[in-house]
């Protein structure tokens, strides 16, 4: 069944008689604002209402911080504590008013969105990760303007870069898989071809807590237009401890038993005196003798007794039985 949408002749009437009970003179009006502390408000003003609550990217933008303290721990010889500030909505102008012009500027294209990303690292925090890589003073930075990086700092740049945006997917690949592709680098926000400047962005900042020194910052934008298509997903509350689909417990435990070992096949071993061995020159011949199964030697422990044969023309050894008397 249904319902009609006009109000009937006595919600009318009621209508009409609250209206002729009240004072609508508009001093009153103003008055009734002030007492209740009513503020103006201009529909749109809030740029973070365009996308709702993105609690899906702060969560994002947390797992990226954890995981990006792995970039930063062969610089600085320990790993930093990363912290992500809450996304902010600006103008890409207003961002690069508040920037400075030389900086690391690193874009990403992302496939799955169509759309590209730029990741912002000062050239200061460059510097310092850099003095850091060589053993030098964390805290010392260059005061001095430039205009290019050095040749290794653009490599710390590059290694840092791609170490970050394989955190990045990462995090990302709990709620949707994304691909970043086509890495291009500049170094000054001027030439730099990411969006229009009336364009809005969403600004993912990042804090990193440095030893002996002031904290510094890293900056990934995303452009709002580019991520319009997974507004749904990004408001929503994703709650899991897996990455991917594995949990950290079976991540750890791949990373083990991926851990390469050397094996060794000992045909036998030989008791010789320290004369014999200094007496030893080229075209000498060793006699030995072979008495009983070989050993699997893993990693200077003996785990296996082995037999010598051959599979399809090919030397190999079948393992017998485990050596567990000198494992203990």
């Amino acid at each position: 069944m249904s319902s009609s949408s006009k109000l009937s002749k006595n919600e009318v009437d009621a209508l009409i008689s609250g209206l002729d009970s009240a004072d609508g003179s508009p001093g009153d009006i103003e008055q009734t604002a002030a007492d209740k502390k009513v503020r103006d408000f201009t529909f749109g003003s809030d740029d973070l209402s365009l996308l709702g609550d993105y609690y899906a990217l702060r969560v994002i933008n947390e797992r990226f911080a954890r995981f990006s303290r792995i970039v930063f721990q062969p610089m600085l010889k320990l790993a930093p504590r990363v912290t992500a500030l809450n996304p902010t909505v600006k103008t890409f102008e207003d961002y690069s008013f508040s920037s400075e012009p030389f900086m690391s500027l690193t874009l990403a294209r992302i496939e799955f969105l169509r759309g590209n990303l730029m990741m912002v690292i000062s050239p200061d925090l460059v510097s310092k990760l850099t003095n850091a890589y060589y053993g030098g003073n964390l805290g010392l930075t260059k005061t001095s303007r430039r205009a290019e990086f050095t040749s290794t700092e653009a490599r710390m740049i590059e290694i840092i870069t791609e170490g970050l945006i394989e955190s990045l997917d990462i995090a990302w690949s709990e709620l949707i898989k994304l691909e970043f592709s086509e890495v291009t680098r500049e170094e000054n926000l001027q030439f730099v071809s990411f969006v229009e400047e009336t364009e809005q962005v969403i600004c993912c900042a990042f804090e990193i807590q440095l030893p002996g020194t002031e904290p510094a910052s890293f900056d990934v934008l995303y452009p709002l237009q580019t991520l319009k298509p997974i507004a749904a997903q990004l408001r929503s509350r994703m709650q899991s401890d897996s990455v991917g689909s594995l949990s950290w417990t079976e991540r750890l435990q791949n990373a083990v038993f991926n851990v390469p070992l050397s094996c060794t096949a000992r045909l036998t071993t030989v008791d010789k005196s320290m004369a014999q061995v200094l007496n030893y020159k080229a075209d000498d011949i060793l006699p030995i003798t072979i008495n009983g199964p070989l050993e699997l030697v893993v990693e200077d422990r003996e785990f296996f007794e082995a037999e010598l044969g051959d599979v399809g023309g090919t030397l190999a050894i079948s393992l017998l039985q485990q050596n567990l008397k000198k494992n203990k």
